[in-house]
């Protein structure tokens, strides 16, 4: 093409042409800078969302135990409703009977944790003790001066106060109201996941989705709420087994305080792979500092028996395809919840990773079962 004066239009050394140059940009230059607003709006949302969460974590983190709760009683309640029970009575009565058992065995716990939690702490101690010295006299020789100081530090951290325990938990008053307000806040909200959470899920999607996706959106968070439920179950029957195998095994070797150290494997086995491990690892610690070193190998043969069990039988067979997690998954997912949130983080990851994983799968598959139909079955435009 010609120009006015007879001359080809310039062409700079961007490849752009001389004509308009000052107001084009490079393709890839401009879909860098789409992409790149787009993300600077996701990041800001999610910082809002981060600082909110910060905010209410007390709050956020007494709805979402309510929401694991109701998925471990709502199966009772909804039996209850199916034998002839008014849906409100069926959730008081599971809800006072979950209550009570759910108080009887923290009363347990909680006496032969703080009774046994002194001498546990010991055991450790002589433990690390042991092992460093095998450290600096065995075979590796390492320096005496960087294992004491990192010793020493072990030692403080494990080491806990006889008269401090009763006020190790609750140190303040205003602790223990936001303590107290997060329990009220936590059965108030598991009453109404128990009685209404159906009517909650469906008011849910009609006010914030399209008429045209309302009907997949439903469905699939139907499938994510099951999924929830079979891990909660599944998870709670896990840490069951493992406690047992690994506290049977501790009994019969007589390593002292057999039914704390099953109970801290039972809390820890809420939290996949990791949690199993480190409370199977202490366990372990606790035989050698006690028992010696072939009593140590004997628990420790049998923690990784139990851990090989749960993860090719138990999970697989509980679980189910329907919430089975690839490893890395579990691992980044637990990681991240502990890094963002502490002890409730890992807990809860896992769970919330399997249920939008299951709701993300189950939209999928809907939208392809009904490509071009809405909830009311006309097609949508």
């Amino acid at each position: 093409m010609i120009s006015a004066a007879g001359q080809p239009p310039s062409v700079d050394d961007s490849g752009v042409s001389g004509r308009g140059a000052a107001g084009s940009v490079p393709r890839g230059l401009g879909i860098a800078a789409a992409v790149g607003w787009r993300l600077l709006v996701l990041v800001a949302v999610l910082w809002v969302l981060w600082q909110g969460f910060n905010l209410l974590y007390g709050e956020v983190m007494s709805v979402a135990v309510a929401a694991l709760l109701a998925a471990l009683m709502s199966p009772a309640v909804n039996w209850l409703v199916r034998k002839g029970l008014h849906r409100t009575l069926a959730t008081v009565l599971v809800l006072v009977g979950g209550l009570a058992a759910l108080g009887a065995v923290l009363a347990v716990v909680i006496n032969t944790l703080v009774a046994g939690l002194v001498g546990l702490s010991e055991q450790l101690v002589a433990s690390f003790e042991q092992i460093h010295n095998w450290l600096i006299r065995g075979p590796l020789s390492l320096s005496q001066q960087q294992l004491n100081q990192v010793f020493q530090q072990l030692s403080e951290t494990l080491r806990i106060d006889r008269g401090g325990l009763p006020t190790t938990a609750l140190a303040t008053t205003g602790t223990l109201l936001r303590f107290l307000g997060g329990v009220l806040l936590g059965l108030f909200t598991l009453f109404f996941f128990l009685r209404d959470g159906a009517k909650i899920w469906s008011f849910i999607v009609r006010v914030t989705m399209p008429a045209s996706v309302r009907f997949r959106v439903h469905a699939a968070g139907q499938h994510g709420f099951s999924t929830l439920v079979a891990y909660v179950r599944a998870t709670a029957a896990v840490a069951f087994l493992d406690a047992a195998g690994i506290g049977i095994g501790a009994t019969v070797l007589g390593v002292p305080l057999p039914f704390v150290l099953a109970v801290l494997i039972f809390l820890g086995a809420f939290v996949p792979y990791v949690g199993a491990v480190v409370t199977g690892g202490l366990a372990v610690l606790v035989a050698l500092a006690a028992n010696g070193v072939v009593t140590a190998l004997i628990l420790m043969l049998i923690v990784i028996c139990v851990m090989q069990l749960e993860g090719h039988v138990l999970q697989p067979m509980l679980l189910g395809r329907a919430v089975r997690l690839h490893p890395l998954a579990v691992v980044l997912s637990v990681t991240a919840g502990f890094t963002l949130a502490g002890v409730g983080g890992a807990v809860l990851a896992v769970p919330l990773v399997a249920t939008v994983n299951t709701f993300i799968r189950a939209l999928h598959a809907e939208s392809h079962a009904v490509p071009e139909h809405g909830s009311n079955g006309h097609k949508q435009q």
